[in-house]
């Protein structure tokens, strides 16, 4: 675990692809927000975050990054590369974005020089890839997004509005909440009942790993391009920031892009 971030082995062998899932350290945040936290709406101080978005551009040799102002919903942004975006709605060094956050869950494009960036704290980073076609996504799937099954929207859109084939699409899954902690008391409120086989038999907990890997599967990928880290964000505090361990805390990136 030596470095910045993680990788995905999924991933390492396209010359054309950058990614990382970051730890929470090698930032300027001070507790409880140590270290490298992106989140500005976690109560750290503005100018730590933008330190340490900067870092993560740096760190990924890209120039600029979108960061979505997420909600938990399913809405997917697709920006593709023949389409004009306000450049104020992107982070660049020395220049961080000064319009209106682009809200959405999920995000998709063809875009080079461009990072994708997730913000989580227990939910999980979907990054996606197809090599051939030169499209990446980037998913924030939480147990809401995981209910709209916004992964599979996620792929539906890279198949038919850029063509690719899912069978050539890789799949990368962040540390999240594991099988050992994503309790959910008020599951038969909370969870429909056609996804209570991902609980515990025991206990109220469920594999959302599992799950993300069940509706990749069903949209076509196959399970060797899909690769999981197995890490639990509640577990590993060390690692990672964990809303469900700490509360008061910060998020942790994950990123894709494409080099130009």
């Amino acid at each position: 675990m030596a470095g910045p971030k993680m990788t995905f082995s999924c991933f390492s062998d396209i010359p054309h692809l950058v990614h990382g899932v970051f730890f929470r350290r090698g930032g300027v945040s001070r507790p409880p927000f140590d270290s490298l936290n992106v989140g500005f709406s976690t109560g750290d101080d503005p100018a730590a975050v933008s330190e340490n978005r900067n870092r993560i551009l740096s760190w990924l040799r890209m120039p600029r990054a979108v960061f979505l102002h997420q909600v938990h919903g399913s809405e997917v942004l697709v920006l593709p590369r023949d389409e004009t975006i306000d450049p104020d709605r992107f982070w660049a060094p020395g220049h961080p974005a000064t319009g209106t956050a682009l809200t959405a869950d999920a995000v998709v494009t063809d875009q080079t020089g461009l990072a994708l960036v997730i913000q989580v704290a227990d939910c999980q980073g979907v990054m996606l890839a197809d090599p051939h076609k030169h499209v990446i996504a980037n998913v924030h799937s939480g147990w809401r997004g995981s209910v709209a099954n916004i992964i599979g929207r996620c792929v539906d859109i890279m198949i038919g509005r850029f063509g690719c084939d899912p069978q050539q699409i890789l799949a990368g899954i962040s540390p999240s909440l594991g099988p050992c902690c994503a309790e959910f008391i008020h599951y038969k409120q909370e969870i429909p009942q056609n996804l209570w086989q991902y609980k515990h038999p025991e206990k109220a907990v469920f594999d959302f790993w599992a799950l993300s890997v069940d509706q990749l599967l069903a949209k076509g990928l196959i399970l060797d391009h899909i690769s999981g880290m197995n890490l639990c964000t509640r577990c590993r505090p060390d690692l990672f920031f964990s809303f469900r361990k700490e509360k008061t805390t910060g998020r942790f990136a994950c990123a894709i892009g494409l080099l130009g």
